[in-house]
């Protein structure tokens, strides 16, 4: 997390901006879109792509159509810390795929996980199987999501 900040110019800042909108554009595309040369957009991509500031491109599903009903927060309390316990909590939520993120706080909570279920059943499952029979897991909390007003959006360039 604590990596060196790359100098980027405005240009870069609208590539990565247009690319974070629609990772599918042409390098012709975010030539006209850049008033460059469909070769200086391909240059300037590949430079961002080898400095590390676009690390992957991805596609964004729709978790409704593939009968993902719950999204939840998951917070997550351990009882004790350490290296060990890090790394065992880590390989947990890595063999989780209902787990889609997980981050680690400052605060009372430990971990907070971003979940995708197809059901509360599910949900309960994850929670009460998975999470807390964990035997270094104190506490869990869930937050369920009603409505996602705001939909994950581009970061700031």
């Amino acid at each position: 997390m604590h990596e060196t900040r790359i100098a980027i110019d405005e240009t870069d800042k609208r590539l990565l901006s247009l690319l974070q909108r629609n990772a599918h554009l042409t390098a012709q595309e975010l030539g006209e879109e850049l008033n460059l040369s469909a070769s200086q957009a391909g240059r300037r991509r590949q430079r961002l792509e080898a400095e590390g500031l676009i690390t992957s491109y991805a596609a964004r599903l729709n978790p409704a159509r593939l009968g993902l009903a719950v999204q939840a927060f998951v917070q997550v309390q351990m009882a004790r810390h350490g290296a060990e316990t890090t790394a065992a909590f880590a390989r947990l939520t890595a063999l989780q795929p209902e787990i889609v993120s997980a981050w680690t706080l400052t605060g009372e909570a430990d971990y907070l996980l971003r979940v995708y279920c197809e059901s509360l059943a599910d949900l309960n499952r994850l929670i009460h199987q998975v999470l807390l029979a964990h035997p270094t897991v104190a506490r869990v909390q869930s937050q369920i999501v009603m409505d996602q007003f705001k939909p994950d959006a581009p970061l700031p360039t």
